[in-house]
């Protein structure tokens, strides 16, 4: 099975193409600035050849059927007919309460994820009409929907509920949600494969680190806890993103600013978090970068990066009862090594022995970065959350 994975933002479209059979990425690329003059398809060969290719592309389906077009060219494609792709599979980053598991789309479920577009108002409508493209331009075609929000709707109601009254529950589906679900499940479950341990036996914290973050706890193969809340906002510092923030400070803050909700909310989410306490950037990079040229700002930035997502671990660890497995991913945690050596550093009185020496200079790969007396296995998975996506999309339609 061949299946064609989407990942449709606002003004963008990533797609990969997976053949199922051998787990083997087939083509992989991204629509970036849909809507602007400057638009253009960036994509990775076969032959592992970078290309970029300049087109006016007004709308979503302009992109798609762009992409469509690419796969099957004889410069940069990799079929010969569209009839190869078996299925679509697409993120889909809002299921709400209605959704605890991937799906295949009908018209139930459109209407059910046009019913979220409130909670994710940036989000859904795009992922909806990266839908209704692949429809228009591959009639028929089977769709299934994997949900950011799913993988964390078995947590418990002390866990995802506010200390709001509970009538804002019931008239607006006021709770904690969680993101980054797929990415959170797939790593923990590769984690395990990997150590040869037992997914459903096993107390694991999964820490998804890059200029958006969260943390998940997993006991027993399901999510009890994650730090992100009804929004992304919530939970750790991010590049441009509060994390937790008394809000009693955002009334305060709207009222000596004369701030909207809706210019209070570009602060929280755009102009906040790293970015905002170093004034520099929210490329972790190059904070790292004006870190070492001694900027004291950047190093306030990155020393709360580092310290949130510590205190989430040992947070996480306590409402675990303990923990079998730490899993770094996302840009930062493959990548950013000072940061997994802060988290991990002075953490041994909760079983974990880091390897910092191991760890020094370690980007981008799978590897156990714990030492072998180690009670608690520190290993860093990169994420994929696309080879998730495609493997609900074949699960469901093998069924």
């Amino acid at each position: 099975m061949k299946v064609l994975v989407f990942n449709c933002g606002s003004s963008s479209i990533k797609y990969k193409l997976i053949d199922m059979e051998k787990h083997e990425m087939l083509a992989q690329g991204g629509i970036e600035k849909i809507g602007m003059p400057d638009s253009f398809l960036k994509l990775v060969t076969p032959e592992d050849n970078k290309v970029i290719l300049e087109k006016s592309i007004p709308d979503h389906q302009t992109g798609v059927d762009f992409i469509l077009d690419v796969l099957t060219s004889k410069e940069n494609g990799c079929l010969k007919s569209l009839k190869e792709i078996d299925a679509v599979g697409h993120r889909v980053v809002h299921g709400g309460e209605k959704f605890n598991a991937s799906i295949r789309i009908n018209q139930a479920v459109i209407d059910q994820i046009r019913d979220c577009f409130d909670l994710a108002p940036l989000h859904n409508p795009a992922n909806l009409i990266g839908i209704e493209a692949v429809e228009k331009s591959l009639p028929g075609i089977p769709q299934v929907a994997v949900f950011d929000t799913a993988f964390h709707q078995t947590m418990p109601p002390k866990a995802y509920m506010y200390g709001l009254p509970y009538e804002y529950y019931e008239k607006y589906g006021i709770r904690r949600y969680g993101f980054h679900g797929t990415s959170h499940r797939y790593v923990s479950k590769k984690a395990c494969e990997i150590l040869g341990v037992k997914y459903e036996d096993q107390k694991i914290i999964t820490a998804h680190i890059g200029n958006g973050a969260s943390i998940t706890a997993i006991k027993n193969g399901v999510s009890i806890d994650t730090s992100m809340g009804m929004t992304p906002v919530d939970g750790l510092l991010m590049g441009t993103r509060t994390g937790e923030i008394d809000g009693g400070v955002l009334t305060f803050l709207a009222d000596k600013e004369h701030l909207s909700a809706s210019k209070l909310s570009d602060v929280m989410n755009k102009k906040s978090g790293v970015l905002g306490i170093s004034g520099l950037s929210s490329d972790m990079r190059e904070i790292e970068a004006a870190v070492f040229a001694g900027h004291p700002r950047a190093k306030l930035a990155i020393d709360m990066y580092n310290y949130r997502i510590k205190k989430f671990v040992g947070s996480y660890a306590a409402a675990l009862g303990g923990l079998d497995i730490l899993v770094f991913t996302g840009g930062v945690g493959e990548n950013q090594w000072a940061t997994r050596a802060a988290v991990c550093k002075n953490m041994e009185f909760m079983g974990i022995n880091f390897d910092f020496e191991k760890n020094d200079g370690c980007r981008g790969k799978e590897i156990i970065l714990s030492t072998p007396d180690s009670k608690v296995v520190v290993i860093v998975v990169p994420t994929d959350e696309e080879m998730m996506i495609a493997i609900d999309t074949e699960a469901i339609l093998s069924k």
